[in-house]
């Protein structure tokens, strides 16, 4: 069985080394040159478009940053629709609006490509070690069918219901992240302000109810002012975006996504867009004219 991949980014690029390292064979598509060279000198191959890493492959996947990137890598020009055969199954591991893999889905059944959209949590740390979670919409048997690839790359890997219901999942993921980061940042400010070390404070309370995998993994780097892109603040503008226009789409009122989401565009406009968005801490920083860290 040949896997195809496209996109090599922050995510694809671990991924896509997992699924080499598993034993699978690749062919390969990015519009990154050295992204596509790194991937090739594990072991996989080149393509020069889309297209051909569909011709080649029995299973293409996608993991590309948003719906409109999705949209053109399947159904643009040199897409996979024009080189995938009736059978090839897509799995688009990008997180995008529920409606997009909805639409997507729709222009896939019409060449015969059966999809899943299989949006993942967890960041580059988990990319790497292949512990990511995996959220899976569509057809349960194709999901059955590829669920030991996906369980390369993930820790678990959970059907959630038809086309469209992995994103949504992923939507109610980044909601609770965002909020959670927020949270663990305005407390360890508080603390700070009020002459408590936030190292101590988050000592104490991370093995009572407060605590959570947020927490452990945002919160020291709070604490040591590390803002090294593990899940950069655009992709999460992106993906809280995308919550608020499918909420307002089916009536869900989203008043905490959309006070984080102020938040993040207010960092972005400090030029903080690149930043892990464990940078809500520089947020209450500039509000409250105090940092966590001491560095």
């Amino acid at each position: 069985m040949k896997i195809g991949f496209i996109g090599l980014g922050i995510m694809g690029r671990p991924m896509s080394k997992n699924l080499l390292k598993a034993g699978y064979e690749l062919v390969v598509a990015d519009l990154n040159p050295a992204a596509v060279e790194e991937v090739v000198a594990c072991g996989a191959t080149a393509a020069a478009t889309n297209a051909e890493v569909a011709a080649q492959s029995d299973i293409v996947i996608t993991m590309v940053p948003n719906s409109p990137h999705v949209k053109a890598a399947v159904m643009g020009p040199n897409g996979v629709l024009e080189g995938a055969k009736p059978g090839t199954i897509l799995i688009d591991m990008s997180s995008i609006a529920p409606l997009a893999s909805q639409e997507v889905s729709k222009a896939c059944a019409e060449k015969g490509v059966k999809m899943l959209d299989a949006p993942v949590s967890g960041g580059e740390p988990k990319a790497i070690d292949g512990t990511l979670s995996i959220m899976v919409g569509g057809d349960k048997e194709v999901f059955e069918s590829v669920k030991d690839i996906l369980l390369v790359m993930g820790g678990s890997a959970v059907y959630c219901g038809p086309i469209g219901a992995g994103n949504t999942t992923k939507l109610a993921n980044q909601i609770v992240v965002a909020c959670n980061i927020a949270a663990v940042a305005e407390a360890f400010t508080l603390a700070k302000k009020a002459g408590v070390d936030p190292e101590l404070v988050y000592q104490a309370i991370r093995g009572g109810l407060a605590g959570s995998t947020v927490m452990d993994a945002k919160g020291p780097m709070m604490i040591a002012d590390n803002f090294k892109p593990g899940f950069r603040i655009d992709l999460h503008i992106k993906d809280l975006n995308n919550a608020i226009e499918t909420g307002h789409a089916v009536g869900s009122p989203l008043p905490l996504s959309a006070q984080v989401m102020e938040m993040f565009m207010t960092l972005r406009a400090d030029g903080c867009g690149s930043d892990d968005h464990s940078a809500l801490a520089k947020y209450y920083a500039k509000v409250s004219g105090t940092k966590i860290s001491d560095k």
